[in-house]
């Protein structure tokens, strides 16, 4: 097994909970967020991150404003809704209790 395709998988599970993360402490534009990610270990392309951040406009956990550049034209600007905040409680309890498992796991002993 190619253990590249296996890391690829597990960051792609998690995406979606680190970019709600990174959107949690400010509004930022997507060439923002994907440098986040980058710093982060998380690489990621925009032909990922665009989907993703569409379905989360679309399910409502995060809203966009335009913003005037100084560099080009406006940039868009995205950021948690009320919504949004309340999912990414909801999947910080959830890492939480996954990263509990998986210490069990790692801990337990074989029957």
């Amino acid at each position: 097994m190619n253990i590249d395709n296996s890391k690829a998988q597990m960051r792609k599970g998690i995406l979606e909970y680190c970019i709600l993360l990174i959107l949690s402490k400010k509004p930022l534009y997507a060439s923002d967020i994907i440098n986040e990610l980058k710093a982060a270990q998380m690489i990621v392309v925009e032909g990922t991150l665009y989907p993703l951040l569409t379905r989360l406009k679309n399910d409502e956990y995060l809203s966009y404003k335009w913003e005037e550049s100084l560099q080009g034209p406006p940039r868009k600007y995205y950021e948690l809704t009320p919504s949004g905040e309340k999912f990414l409680a909801e999947l910080e309890i959830s890492w939480a209790e996954l990263v509990d498992a998986i210490n069990q796991l790692k801990t337990k002993e074989s029957c």
